[in-house]
């Protein structure tokens, strides 16, 4: 299966996505991991997409179209592919329809701006993979780094709370007109966030498989 993975950032759509992607058996593209490690290692791509992303302010089209068009060609993703983080506006919606890639269904992980802020303030990343934490609802299990690397821990400036307005903002009016969009296709199913992580999941995949 070919998917996308809405939701306002803090929804845990990246952790469902990794989550489906094992169940599937496929892989998850997410743009903002492929931004982040640009930004580690100081690439042109990494430097045009800082100043955007400190602002708590979408990418450019351009550079992130150019990502995912690289990225679809790799062989990982012929069996399938979960995309999370693109497309964020109708016209990256529009330029994936004309590269030719089928999408069979869009999932709105769904959870509320008030939720949202409470989940964020605990967010914490690691400085090395970039791999997703929180202190309360998904800890590493030692509690301080990172279960795959060892990194450390970090808060993510773009999870400050003013960013997070920020970023909350900018979903709501640029983000979310793609759920008319796909909508119109036949494609939205919306599954309502959970405080499990592993509820969330289940009504995910139970859409998935309706």
């Amino acid at each position: 299966m070919n998917l996308i993975f809405l939701g306002a950032p803090g929804a845990g759509k990246g952790t469902q996505a990794e989550r489906i992607c094992k169940h599937l058996g496929i892989v998850s593209i997410s743009t903002g991991n492929i931004i982040r490690e640009a930004l580690r290692n100081g690439t042109e791509l990494g430097k045009k997409a800082k100043s955007y992303m400190d602002a708590g302010k979408l990418v450019p089209d351009e550079i992130v179209i150019d990502i995912i068009r690289e990225r679809l060609k790799q062989d990982d993703c012929k069996n399938g592919f979960i995309l999370d983080g693109f497309p964020r506006t109708v016209p990256q919606a529009e330029a994936l329809d004309k590269m030719g890639v089928v999408i069979d269904k869009v999932i709105e992980i769904y959870v509320s701006d008030e939720k949202i802020m409470e989940r964020m303030s605990g967010r914490r990343v690691c400085e090395i993979c970039g791999a997703s934490y929180h202190v309360e609802f998904k800890p590493p299990k030692n509690g301080v780094t990172c279960d795959y690397d060892g990194g450390k821990l970090v808060r993510r400036k773009d999870d400050e709370p003013e960013t997070v307005k920020e970023r909350l903002r900018v979903y709501h009016e640029q983000t979310e007109p793609l759920k008319d969009y796909y909508e119109k296709q036949g494609k939205l199913y919306i599954v309502e966030g959970q405080d499990k992580i592993s509820d969330t999941t289940r009504y995910t995949i139970e859409v998935l498989e309706s």
